[in-house]
């Protein structure tokens, strides 16, 4: 019987405290489709599991990356220039030690996983310095049979002084909930080479071969080809600082990565988890393409962000009252 291998740091097997429980506020758009929820996402994750287990398309996670700092957000005020803007706490990413943070990350992935429905993924965004961990990781958690691709999306950004090669790309993981069952698949497409359409343009290739089997040249149809299966290398630029996309929010990722993300990995109407909403660039993503939306997120700032960003989009969210009972567990994410 093959070997696991695992990753090991005094006190991993203790469980994490937190248990589930109600988020502090929850915010729905009018039809219901989409859901933000203020609070700790591990105890909001777990809270879940009595309603959505086995529910969700997909999961994206954009977790703190280990940077060992506070961030903060550069927010302009209503009717103010874009130009003028004021430095606000965003979030801590401030940890005792590696353990530490790979022990809260290894909690969400659990209580996420709960909540993946058989044909779901879940991706994780991290980055080179903490990737490797991050990998091992999640195949303790969802099992190395479950593990599908390692995206790295490559970016251009300003220079930096060191002395070493340039750090130009983030890694994003996918497992899938259960490898026995078809994933939610949509396969996307790149360009043809310059080349390829040089020779044979935009028809499809098909390959001719002699009568013992080997292939002897290609040839072309009358079909359209829709491009070259995407690859696991991703030029998607960030952000520019004049961005109309830009919310001031740090760590804020191009809606072009999630548009592609949610493309493969959904279809319309399936709901999306983002237990670090962060901007809410997953939610107003998952809202302009039709699927429902959760997000998650303990800062205030992030919540108004994001409240602001839905409702900029003609999607506005108003808060629910909690029930007698404290929860929201009848109506969140019941669509």
């Amino acid at each position: 019987m093959p070997r696991a291998v695992r990753l090991t740091w005094e006190g991993k097997d203790r469980p994490s405290p937190e248990e589930g429980g109600p988020p502090r506020r929850a915010f729905a758009t009018d039809d219901e489709r989409g859901w933000l929820l203020e609070g700790d996402n591990l105890r909001v994750l777990r809270g879940l599991a009595e309603t959505r287990a086995g529910t969700l398309a997909l999961a994206y996670l954009d977790p703190p990356f280990f940077t060992n700092r506070e961030h903060a957000a550069m927010l302009r005020k209503a009717g103010e220039p874009r130009t003028r803007r004021t430095r606000v706490p965003a979030f801590d990413d401030r940890w005792p030690d590696l353990a530490s943070y790979l022990h809260a990350l290894g909690s969400r992935l659990e209580a996420v996983r709960a909540l993946l429905a058989p044909h779901g993924s879940i991706v994780v965004h991290v980055d080179p310095k903490t990737s490797h961990y991050v990998r091992v990781l999640g195949d303790e958690i969802f099992g190395p049979e479950a593990f599908a691709s390692e995206i790295v999306w490559r970016y251009r950004r300003w220079p930096s002084k060191t002395p070493n090669f340039q750090r130009v790309h983030d890694v994003l993981l996918r497992w899938r909930r259960d490898p026995a069952t078809p994933p939610r698949w949509n396969q996307p497409y790149e360009p043809l080479a310059a080349s390829t359409l040089a020779v044979w343009g935009t028809n499809k290739q098909r390959a001719v071969f002699t009568p013992d089997g080997r292939r002897a040249r290609s040839s072309s149809t009358a079909e359209k080809t829709d491009g070259v299966p995407m690859g696991d290398v991703w030029e998607i630029g960030v952000l520019a600082p004049i961005s109309r996309e830009r919310t001031g929010y740090p760590s804020q990722k191009p809606e072009a990565l999630l548009e592609r993300l949610l493309g493969a990995l959904s279809d319309e109407g399936d709901v999306v988890l983002d237990p670090y909403a962060g901007s809410g660039t997953t939610l107003a993503v998952a809202r302009r393409m039709g699927r429902a939306f959760l997000g998650i997120d303990a800062g205030p700032v992030a919540i108004d962000t994001t409240l602001g960003r839905l409702a900029a989009m003609g999607s506005p969210m108003t808060e629910h009252a909690r029930e007698p009972s404290g929860r929201y567990a009848s109506k969140v994410m019941r669509a």
